[in-house]
């Protein structure tokens, strides 16, 4: 007889506990971020990096009326991947050596680099151009990667703001136990609210991009994710840091 490999039952607290509902949260920053950086750019992406894996072997076949060196945007894409990567490992090496008392610190440094971002993208372009350029999209790619390392169990990250992915993966394995049986609706709910967190962050960050030129939306994302950062703060951080 086979093993059951259907995995453990996800307890509700784990599900949409309060830890839970602040990754909801974060994951709508994730979205709304993406969303800005996706509408006010040439269609660069901040948060999926499966995109730009692909993207960056892709293009290197591909010559088009707009692009006459094949591997141009595969280049982009490459700068986007390592950017990603250093976020989350210069928020990790913050976490392990500063933040042990500070559960959401990367949402501090996704909020610096928004604003660092903004303030170099004034300074090309002034404050009413229609796109952000590269440069400061390569800083938001770096936050972004930064903000995925806000909730760590074990060293390692529990829950992956940005990768729609695999919380699809999860979603349906849990819908699945629970059909069968082998669950509860706990198994499923966390990663659907997680998921419906990121599509409305996009959602505002669609009003947001349609509301504000390039790099006057970064600045108003940057200011919105402060906010949050204000939020996780008292959510979590305060309790973490005076007990």
């Amino acid at each position: 007889m086979s093993p059951d490999t259907r995995g453990p039952v996800v307890s509700r607290e784990t599900a949409v506990g309060s830890e839970a509902r602040l990754s909801w949260l974060l994951a709508g920053v994730a979205g709304m971020v993406g969303a800005v950086a996706f509408l006010h750019s040439a269609g660069y992406f901040v948060t999926f990096m499966t995109g730009n894996t692909e993207r960056a072997v892709l293009e290197w076949f591909t010559v088009s009326s707009e692009q006459k060196i094949a591997g141009a945007g595969a280049v982009a894409a490459i700068t986007l991947l390592i950017a990603f990567i250093a976020g989350v490992t210069a928020a990790s090496f913050c976490r392990r050596r500063f933040w042990r008392n500070h559960p959401h610190g990367p949402t501090v440094l996704t909020t610096a680099g928004l604003l660092l971002a903004a303030a170099i993208d004034f300074l090309y372009d002034g404050f009413a151009y229609s796109e952000v350029r590269f440069v400061p999209i390569v800083i938001i790619t770096f936050s972004i990667g930064a903000l995925n390392t806000s909730f760590i169990k074990n060293g390692e990250v529990s829950v992956p703001l940005s990768y729609v992915t695999g919380t699809l993966v999860k979603l349906g394995q849990g819908i699945e136990r629970h059909a069968t049986g082998g669950g509860t609706v706990y198994d499923w709910l966390g990663y659907a609210l997680l998921y419906a967190g990121f599509l409305g962050g996009a959602a505002v960050g669609g009003v947001v991009a349609s509301v504000f030129t390039g790099p006057q939306v970064i600045l108003a994302t940057g200011i919105l994710c402060g906010i949050t950062t204000l939020v996780t703060f008292f959510h979590s951080d305060r309790a973490a840091l005076l007990g």
